[in-house]
């Protein structure tokens, strides 16, 4: 629950807290007239004062968990340290504004037009270069943290879309539902490059990489090449839609949803038409939420191969919760189905798909042909490797828990295959991408005060319909979950694990309305302490277990 302070009637800035309220080891946030939030930490008789929003989304800190010297934002689990407000774990891409504080014995005085200074100089690295291909997450936060973290060098950033880097995440999220502003998807905001003096290659091809010299090549629209070696390179070439082998799939009329062209594209085209929407992943269940929400559509019918939705990450019960909640809103679904045929109009069709005949519907394995104007596919992705070709995995770029590939040479995002706190393995998330940027910005650095990603967890989340489905970890299946709540009342909370043991430790969570189990369970896991399945049935207090355990590390 949010607090209340005293404000000083003289001038505004000025906020007064009793100390006592605050026990060492903890935090609270307080709420003012004008809607800012104060957050206030303590260790001992030490007291700090922050920006109690989190630069991310806005969730109110204080409603969060304090782990030893980490504040664990309840919503999308973005970290800062409690004594001075350094970011520690994105989604957020920036820490927390620290304001001045005057001791007056049992009080403190918080002023917020006194603003601690943390400007870093540029001084690190000067004379060095590095290039940065992809703009995506990975690509965005490694320059970003650079920056921000001292180094002084170039950095050059090529990018193959014509726009600054933007959030992916928000298109199915916000963007096709009309919540949101192209504008206000931009990455650190419309003049970011300007700003952290960063070379932005926009509409640019790389088509070669020579990692054993740290050097691409880039060709123009018009075949022009121009070569360039640098000090540092990262490799961010992130991902691309699967487009299934199946007939009519490059039928004028069939979109994939990968980047903010697409999503406009989508966005214009679904209006007043019956859309048809293949997948029933996070992305496919976001999409029918998002044009849903828009109002705009005719129809939208989603089909899936399974008899649910998002079935390789929820059990079926949290499944039927999501399945309930999409049809209330007037969402179709056919489960079971696999698509033979993407079908065009009959005055259109044409042997040629080249000619990109228009669609006209879809037909199943069985026969039944489902009418459409329009056909989304969320078929999955794979990442862009073809630029490391010489090393690659085939299920990702092998590389340490630095996400170096060989002496200065870094592969990260969905290219990446790495070890974290539970493995190696290739993550597609958004917070992961940023975790990586963090993580070799740090390497580039050589600042061991970050920590490495083998000390770090995946975490995503999906928005459908206004609920925020929260994921942390990472489970091979979701079949062997027990799960507590009610997901039919968006309040539950459900532990995966790999096995039926006793003894065996959840490898993953989802949640719904259940924030700081979640992020208690996340502090676990991280520390490698995740619950056993023999604790949670026996009731465990995971978030005094996470706290407990915090002050002894």
């Amino acid at each position: 629950m949010t607090n209340t302070a005293t404000i000083n009637t003289a001038t505004i800035n000025t906020v007064t807290i009793n100390k006592a309220d605050i026990i060492s080891g903890g935090m609270k946030s307080y709420k003012q007239d004008d809607d800012s939030i104060i957050l206030i930490t303590r260790d001992e008789d030490e007291f700090s004062a922050f920006d109690g929003k989190c630069p991310h989304a806005g969730a109110d800190l204080g409603t969060g968990l304090r782990c030893g010297n980490r504040v664990i934002c309840p919503w999308h689990h973005a970290t800062f340290d409690s004594r001075d407000g350094t970011l520690l774990e994105p989604l957020a891409t920036e820490g927390l504004t620290q304001y001045q504080i005057t001791d007056n014995g049992d009080s403190l005085t918080v002023d917020t037009s006194a603003k601690i200074d943390k400007q870093v100089k540029n001084d690190k690295l000067t004379d060095t270069h590095t290039i940065i291909v992809g703009g995506g997450g990975a690509g965005f936060m490694t320059a970003h943290q650079l920056r921000n973290t001292g180094y002084g060098g170039k950095i050059t950033l090529v990018s193959a879309e014509d726009k600054a880097p933007y959030n992916r995440p928000l298109l199915s999220k916000a963007f096709l539902a009309g919540n949101m502003p192209e504008e206000k998807l931009l990455l650190g905001g419309a003049d970011w490059a300007n700003k952290h003096n960063i070379e932005l290659h926009l509409n640019q091809t790389v088509s070669e990489v020579i990692s054993n010299e740290r050097t691409i090549v880039m060709t123009d629209n018009d075949g022009n090449e121009d070569r360039q070696t640098a000090d540092f390179l990262v490799v961010a070439t992130g991902a691309e839609p699967k487009i299934p082998p199946i007939k009519g799939a490059t039928l004028d009329g069939v979109y994939t949803l990968r980047s903010m062209e697409d999503a406009k594209l989508i966005k214009a085209a679904s209006h007043d038409q019956r859309v048809v929407i293949v997948g029933t992943g996070f992305i496919g269940m976001e999409v029918a939420s998002a044009l849903a929400q828009s109002g705009t559509t005719a129809s939208i019918t989603v089909i899936g191969q399974d008899h649910r939705v998002m079935g390789n990450i929820v059990s079926e019960v949290v499944s039927n919760a999501l399945i309930k909640l999409h049809k209330e809103k007037g969402i179709q679904f056919v489960f079971d189905a696999s698509v033979a045929e993407i079908t065009a109009a009959e005055n259109n069709t044409t042997n040629d798909e080249d000619n990109f005949s228009q669609v006209c519907g879809v037909k199943l394995a069985n026969g039944e042909q489902i009418d459409a104007d329009i056909v989304i596919l969320g078929t999955g992705v794979a990442p862009r490797m073809e630029l490391l070709q010489d090393t690659n995995h085939p299920d990702g770029v092998q590389v340490d828990e630095h996400l170096q590939l060989r002496d200065g040479v870094y592969a990260l995002g969905d290219i990446a295959k790495a070890s974290n706190q539970l493995g190696r393995m290739r993550i597609e998330h958004w917070r992961v991408a940023l975790q990586h940027g963090m993580v070799t910005a740090a390497a580039i650095l050589k600042d061991d005060n970050v920590n490495s990603l083998a000390e770090r967890i995946p975490f995503f989340w999906t928005m459908q319909y206004g609920k925020s489905l929260r994921y942390s970890g990472h489970a091979a299946t979701p079949e062997y979950g027990i799960l507590l709540g009610s997901p039919d009342t968006f309040n539950y909370i459900e532990y995966y694990f790999d096995d039926e043991g006793e003894n065996t430790r959840a490898s993953a969570a989802s949640s719904l309305g259940r924030d700081k189990e979640l992020v208690a369970f996340s502090e676990l896991l991280r520390c490698g302490h995740a619950p056993t399945r023999a604790q949670v049935n026996a009731g465990l207090d995971i978030m005094e277990q996470a706290q407990a355990l915090s002050r002894y590390r």
